[in-house]
């Protein structure tokens, strides 16, 4: 086993026995301590080869007005994670102590708006791990990025004990650079990670037939396109406790029905195979938005940038750009 994942079983090993903060329940009761995922032997034998798992999505957004059609890709890997740096730690290249193992996901959402492309992605590190007093499976930095034909913004969030470091740079007027720290909770969630939380890999971990109420930071994505200031309101984490069956272009599952209620905005639902490896088979919000899971693979997709390497796109049900596509 190479260094990684040494690393990554022995601090998991850690990660079980840590008590996460209070939370509320439906009835806004006190239901003690929220139960952080748990990353075991099981966990470190799937997500431990090396290899990414990679999905492809029937994607809808909407954007001016109207739903957009397009693609989305989501990613999942684990990596080692530097904490004073928050980026992929380089082997050899931090102390021990500075290391923590982390669930990467990355969600690319591609759509057209009449003559032009928006371009978005979303980048979200959950430490498989207590670190920075907060819970495993707690987000320990979030960033997003959107390319599109007026201009380009870059925003991230890194969470340290109780707050995190906010900062924003954006071709716009009124947006242009932006530097903060904003008072977060330690048993907060990041919106932009429930994709994550969907399938178990996020704090607080809620069994089926239960609610649980907790902190939730904005996500990136909403703060930059409808203008919204970053902050953290509430949202309820409820998990159905029957299954449904979904059918999808990838074929037909028997899931779990997880849903996000967050004070004052949107409603997320998430459809997650009750088969390993628990793929989020479609998700939809309240605002429009939807994706339908095409297809799936796990694959070291970083080895396939060279000449014919997008053949490799059809795993995920998808096909390679058209010449002289933007």
């Amino acid at each position: 086993m190479n260094r990684r994942l040494v690393l990554a079983a022995m601090i998991a090993l850690l990660s079980s026995c840590v008590a996460a903060p209070s939370t509320v329940a439906k009835g806004g009761a006190p239901i003690g301590p929220a139960a952080a995922p748990e990353f075991g032997d099981a966990f470190w034998k799937y997500w431990g080869d090396g290899r990414a798992e990679l999905a492809g999505y029937e994607f809808e957004t909407p954007r001016y007005g109207s739903v957009r059609t397009g693609t989305a890709v989501v990613i999942f890997v684990t990596e080692t994670f530097s904490n004073s740096l928050r980026v992929k730690a380089d082997p050899g290249k931090h102390a021990r102590s500075d290391e923590y193992p982390v669930m990467k996901l990355n969600l690319i959402q591609d759509f057209s708006t009449g003559i032009y492309d928006y371009n978005l992605m979303t980048s979200v590190f959950t430490a498989i791990t207590s670190v920075n007093d907060r819970p495993a499976g707690a987000v320990t930095k979030v960033a997003f990025s959107a390319q599109e034909w007026c201009g380009l913004a870059y925003s991230q969030l890194l969470f340290d004990a109780k707050s995190a470091r906010f900062s924003s740079h954006s071709y716009f007027d009124g947006e242009a650079d932006q530097v903060s720290t904003l008072a977060v909770p330690t048993d907060a969630v990041s919106e932009d990670a429930l994709l994550v939380w969907a399938r178990g890999f996020g704090y607080p971990l809620v069994k089926p037939g239960a609610s649980v109420t907790a902190p939730l930071v904005r996500a990136l994505r909403e703060s930059r396109l409808v203008h919204r200031p970053e902050g953290v309101g509430r949202a309820m984490f409820t998990r159905a406790a029957a299954t449904s069956s979904v059918q999808v272009p990838a074929g037909t599952f028997d899931c779990v029905v997880s849903t996000v209620r967050i004070e004052g905005g949107r409603t997320w639902t998430f459809f997650t195979e009750t088969a390993a490896p628990n793929r989020v088979v479609r998700w939809t919000c309240s605002d429009g938005e939807k994706a339908d899971l095409l297809a799936s693979d796990r694959l070291a997709y970083w080895q396939l940038n060279g000449v014919g390497g997008e053949a490799a796109l059809s795993k995920l049900g998808l096909k390679p750009r058209a010449p002289r596509t933007p």
